[in-house]
């Protein structure tokens, strides 16, 4: 057995490893989401099978990327996905794509947050305010639990195989796939407001470019906190303030959130930058 072959035998079974308990906790956690109404449990099986994945081939814990690192950082990848969504909305409302507000939404805000009195500004800013804080902090443990697998272990592993272009690809394409089951049911996505096959590149495209970003971060600091922040502000901006806020028409669906062609298109020049800086950088370190 040569160097090379000797050297490159220690990530493939640790990624063997990582991805054949991803399988097949990926079934427990989706059965989950039918019992408990929730994706939480998926989320934390890829957490699980990092874990598992670390005790059976004797690699240790803190490889995970526990260390906090740098707090400019760390802000940076809190307020990106804000700036990109924003960015991607913007552009939806003033091409008239989708509508700044929608009434009902916020309607619905003023009556659970028994805010009745309120103007529609008012609410939209306090709704603005508690999605950037109180509902950011809630999903810091389903989203730990899957970026703990994704960028914590699978990274690290891919980047001691190949250059950094093949890590954020190949990781972000495993990442997309393991959303794909979820997609197939129904559980996720657009419905039928677009066709299928349009959701599912779209949304590809979307988690691939996302995965570029944070490979980057997680590689430039050895951290997998950037990650999970930029992670949380993608899912809590896009989804419970951006999205929601949108007053929709006839064609919406095939530019809105994830499954539409803006976010990601916008996602993508972010994308191009953060590729070609980590092709750069990582190159030269190896050098």
């Amino acid at each position: 057995m040569t160097g090379d072959a000797r050297a490159a035998k220690g990530p493939m079974l640790v990624i063997s490893a990582f991805l054949a308990l991803t399988m097949i906790f990926h079934f427990a956690g989706a059965w989950l989401i039918f019992r408990l109404s929730s994706a939480t449990p998926l989320m934390l099986s890829v957490g699980l099978a990092a874990v598992v994945t670390c005790l059976v081939t004797r690699k240790e814990l803190r490889t995970l990327g526990w260390r906090w690192g740098s707090w400019k950082i760390q802000w940076l990848n809190y307020f990106l996905p804000l700036f990109y969504a924003a960015l991607a909305y913007g552009l939806i409302w003033a091409l008239g794509l989708g509508g700044w507000y929608n009434v009902d939404f916020v309607q619905e805000q003023k009556e659970s947050y028994n805010l009745v009195e309120w103007s529609n500004a008012a609410v939209i800013g306090l709704h603005f305010l508690l999605t950037a804080t109180v509902s950011f902090v809630l999903l810091l443990p389903s989203v730990l639990g899957e970026e703990l697998g994704w960028r914590g272990l699978l990274v690290p592993e891919l980047s001691k195989l190949m250059p950094f272009t093949g890590v954020a690809f190949v990781s972000g394409l495993l990442w997309a796939v393991w959303h794909w089951p979820l997609m197939f049911m129904g559980l996720y996505g657009m419905g039928e407001a677009t066709p299928f096959l349009y959701q599912l590149a779209i949304f590809t495209l979307c988690i691939m470019s996302m995965s570029v970003v944070m490979t980057y971060f997680r590689l430039k600091i050895d951290s997998v906190w950037p990650a999970v922040i930029f992670h949380m502000s993608h899912n809590v901006f896009l989804q419970k303030f951006f999205g929601p806020m949108t007053e929709g028409n006839a064609n919406s669906a095939w530019f809105l959130d994830e499954f539409g062609l803006v976010v990601p298109s916008v996602l993508v020049v972010i994308a191009v930058y953060y590729g070609r800086r980590g092709s750069r950088e990582f190159r030269a370190i190896k050098t």
